[in-house]
Order: C-alpha cells, then structure tokens, then sequence
C-alpha cells in the first residue's frame, strides 16, 4: 500500500484532472513552487548558479563533492513548464545519494522555442562539461519525464556525431515516444488522472508544430537505433499513463545490446520521486539512483 506521504503526488495531479478552467501556460509555469513544495529540503546540498556551454542553469552541490565528477539533468515539465528551481531539491537528494554534483540546465522550453532547441541546449552543456572535465567517464546524464526522453535523444544525438558517451544514463518516467503508442494510456486509465493520450498529443504539437514527424530518432529515442549505448537505468511508477515509454524502450535497448536495468514501482504515478525528503518510496527509488550513479563514477 502506498505511503500516505506519497499520496501527495497523487493530489497533485488529481488537482490539475479537476481543474474547472484550463490554466494558461503563463499560469502553469508558476506552478514550479508547488512542485518544489512537493520534496523535502536536502540536507548537506548548496546551490549555484552558472552557465553552462551558453546555457543558463543551476549546481546542486552536496558536502564534499568532487570536483572532477558531475551529472548532468534535465528537468521535466513536457517541454513547456518546469525549472531548475521547481526540480532542485529532487537533484539535490540524487547529488547526496551519488556524493555527485548535478547540473540542472535551464533548457529553452516551447512553444516559444520548439523542436530540437532543447537537443541544441543539452548537447551544448554535454559538450561543455566534457572539456572541462577531460573525460566521458566522469559525466553521466539523468533526466525526469521529457527530460528523460531529452537525456536519451542526447545519448543518441552524440554517438551519430562521434561524441564520446558519458559513462551512463539514468532516467525517471521518461517520455521516450512521441507516437504515443503505450498500451498503458489505456490500461491505467483509471490510475492516471492527467497523462492521457489526448493532453500528451497537445504537447507533442506544441513541440514539434502541426505535422510532427513523431517518428524522429532524436525527438522518440524510443525509435531509434539503440546500439551502441552506454549503460541506462530506467525508473517508472507502476500507475502511469506512460509507464509503457519505460517498459518499452527497456526492452528495445536490451535487444540492441545496451546494459539497460528497468524499476517499476507498483502504485506509483509519474515522477513520483518529486516527493522525496518526505515519502518511503520516493527515498527509497532515489537511494536507487544514487547507488547506481555511484557504481559508474566510482573508479573516475
């Protein structure tokens, strides 16, 4: 049964389903303070702000970091909304858990600035954190619903253009499909209040304009050929529209030979892990995370 601290997520979304009137963007992008109210404050972490390869964004810095090591994330929001202020305190849990600094980018969101604009700013801090650090070995990338989907185009985007991968990646309810093909829009329905293929498809237009090609490798990385890759962790609750997106791309890169290792927590909705600082399950996927992390990093 899930916590009654998890439930919170779950009233989150429940709030936006039962909204009379469809907010504005202008009104959904002030909800990062509500989503950053979701996550306890970590303990030991610091925040800095910098930019990064042009792009604006912000450190989380946990006690004792090392300097020669970083994680880049990308935070979600469907490419329209969120932050690095509305996501810091979950990358900061994940930079305590790993004992890594984490990079938040502040990407361009659409419909100002549509597709691949957020590719363009992933692979321009990638590019930039690589040369500072010396080597591929010491840079993983993570990344949070779109900027899940975001992190895995960028794994695909560099090996096409011969860049040296990161020594991994790590990705929470990742959006991997821009198809929508996910049996689970309709299988958990009754679970999901908000992630239903109709309100998705909006944000696929929004993206990518009115005839999308949903099938581009480096806006679906679902789609893509996969070979090649560096290990990838996949996290997912197990309620979700979109769990599918996990499930899937799992299965596809394990095929193409990719060391991808999948976690489903049952009763779960997206992105659950907003809650940690708060709730068991959310603690406990983050310890997850940075227990994977670390195992990458460990000999950089």
């Amino acid at each position: 049964m899930a916590s009654e601290q998890i439930e919170r997520v779950r009233n989150h979304w429940q709030a936006q389903a039962e909204a009379r009137e469809q907010p504005s963007l202008e009104e959904m992008r002030l909800y990062d303070d509500y989503w950053a109210a979701l996550t306890g404050e970590p303990a030991d972490t610091d925040y800095i702000q910098e930019t990064v390869g042009g792009v604006p964004g912000l450190w989380a810095v946990p006690k004792d970091a090392p300097d020669h090591a970083a994680i880049i994330a990308f935070h979600g929001g469907g490419f329209i909304t969120g932050s690095p202020y509305s996501h810091r305190k979950m990358y900061g849990h994940i930079a305590e858990a790993s004992g890594t600094r984490v990079f938040i980018p502040r990407y361009r969101l659409a419909p100002e600035h549509g597709f691949p604009s957020q590719l363009e700013d992933a692979e321009a801090v990638y590019r930039e954190l690589l040369s500072r650090l010396g080597s591929a070995d010491r840079l993983l990338i993570a990344g949070d619903s779109a900027g899940g989907g975001l992190a895995l185009a960028l794994l695909v985007k560099l090996r096409d253009g011969g860049v040296a991968l990161p020594s991994g990646a790590m990705v929470l309810s990742a959006w991997t499909d821009m198809e929508l093909g996910g049996a689970s829009y309709e299988t958990n329905a009754a679970k999901d209040p908000v992630f239903r293929r109709e309100m998705v498809d909006q944000l696929v237009h929004m993206v990518m304009g009115p005839e999308p090609d949903r099938r581009n490798p480096y806006a679906s990385p679902l789609h893509a050929d996969l070979s090649g890759l560096p290990p990838v962790y996949l996290q997912a609750g197990g309620d979700e529209g979109i769990v599918d997106d996990s499930i899937e791309f799992a299965r596809r890169a394990q095929q193409a030979g990719v060391d991808a290792t999948l976690d489903v927590f049952p009763e779960m909705l997206h992105s659950f892990q907003m809650a940690a600082g708060r709730a068991p399950e959310a603690d406990d996927a983050v310890a997850r995370l940075g227990a994977w992390a670390h195992g990458r990093l460990r000999n950089v």
